[in-house]
């Protein structure tokens, strides 16, 4: 085993559900022409609300992916974590026949923003119509943030470190660092990442206090980050799981390293204070860079927060111009997100995945509905745009107030 010095954490494995796609295969190839797929709300109970646009998962039938007996125990945001952890698991070839040898080695972390409000919902329904006795007994577990990582680690058998992140939208990088952090302190694989399912009418009603919750009815013009018109951010449900490993252990079974998780700082700059999340991302961006071992001038591309709020907005450009100096104007930047939506915590871990298949495929996917910018950002708009990159940095704020960012490097540039 390499020692704690040397120990590095790359992704192998990429497992996508989302709006645009419920596989990985179906999100790139969305993700990369561009392809918008933010519609009107048509989940039952929600025509009515105030929320109109959003990014729904409709190609996705849960019981042809997971076993009846997990089914039941869980809420939608579940089955989508379940569902990527599998697809990711597959993709980096990493078996039951491998676990199994040394189930200790492997742990899960997962992040989560609202919970399984669908389920809670339901049974709820069941308690004030019915009466308690018709309340199911899995009320007490579906609805929590940590479900989806106790029923992957269950149903995997992992038995290793495993935890939920609870830190607003930032969570889902968040996690990416508990997972490169107990690859360092000798574990050998943890599935992380995140989904949410939050529209359920519980779920949307709560999420109607958010003021920056765009309520525009026209699916092309509710969420324009960077622009003059931006009017707020179209939430989504769906999200992605990965794997990440230590680099030589993933080598020597054979599977193929794709990205470092190269570096990673978190700050707090308290909720909706978007004039102060300037400095808190700006520092989060420095202490990335400076984890990673990396000037601002490698950087070769940017998955940005792009909250669709003009002074958030504004304040991500800022942070950068701060973190990155004169770079910052000249370095691409996109958000894919613009074209599905924006799953809390499981926007992040979308961007990180875009990120690796957009270093492996040399390209910089473009950011959906945005044609004139109002940020001095080379912001992507209209087509994807061919691009040598090595070094990719991605950014997320919460509305709480987190803010994280994370470096990702190819794996023939990344330092041994």
């Amino acid at each position: 085993m390499s020692s704690p010095r040397t120990r590095c954490s790359v992704v192998t494995g990429i497992g996508v559900i989302a709006p645009n796609g419920a596989n990985t295969e179906a999100f790139w190839k969305a993700t990369k022409e561009g392809i918008s797929v933010l519609d009107r709300v048509t989940r039952e109970g929600c025509e009515e609300l105030p929320l109109k646009v959003a990014g729904e998962v409709r190609d996705f039938d849960p019981t042809e992916l997971i076993e009846e007996r997990f089914l039941v125990q869980t809420d939608r945001f579940t089955h989508f974590a379940m569902a990527a952890a599998n697809l990711a698991l597959d993709d980096a070839l990493l078996g039951r026949a491998d676990y199994n040898r040394s189930p200790f080695a492997v742990g899960v972390v997962t992040a989560a923003g609202s919970g399984g409000g669908e389920f809670g919902q339901r049974e709820l329904q069941h308690l004030w119509g019915q009466g308690s006795r018709h309340v199911g007994p899995y009320q007490s577990i579906a609805w929590f943030y940590a479900a989806s990582t106790g029923q992957i680690s269950i149903r995997g058998g992992f038995k290793g470190p495993c935890g939920v992140v609870a830190s607003d939208e930032a969570g889902g990088l968040d996690a990416l660092a508990h997972a490169s952090r107990a690859i360092h302190r000798g574990t050998d694989a943890v599935v992380v990442g995140a989904a949410e399912a939050p529209l359920a009418p519980y779920s949307v009603v709560c999420q109607l206090g958010y003021e920056d919750l765009s309520r525009a009815v026209e699916p092309d013009r509710a969420y324009r980050p960077f622009t003059a018109s931006a009017c707020g951010f179209v939430p989504a449900e769906g999200g992605a799981m990965l794997v990440v490993e230590e680099r030589d252990a993933a080598v020597d079974r054979g599977s193929r390293p794709r990205a470092v998780l190269a570096g990673h700082a978190a700050t707090f700059t308290g909720a909706a204070l978007w004039d102060a999340s300037r400095e808190g991302l700006a520092r989060a961006i420095q202490g990335a860079l400076a984890e990673a071992g990396c000037a601002p001038e490698e950087i070769d591309v940017v998955f940005a927060d792009a909250l669709g709020v003009l002074a958030a907005d504004r304040a991500e450009a800022q942070a950068l111009a701060d973190a990155l100096g004169r770079h910052a104007s000249e370095v691409p930047v996109t958000a894919p997100k613009t074209g599905f939506g924006r799953a809390y915590s499981g926007a992040p871990v979308l961007d990180i995945a875009a990120a690796v298949l957009s270093m492996e495929g040399s390209v910089v996917p473009p950011t959906p509905n945005i044609v004139e910018v109002d940020v001095d950002l080379d912001v992507v708009t209209g087509r994807s745009r061919p691009a040598e990159l090595q070094t990719a940095l991605v950014l997320s704020r919460g509305l709480m107030g987190s803010n994280a960012a994370l470096v990702l490097r190819r794996c023939e540039k990344s330092p041994s």
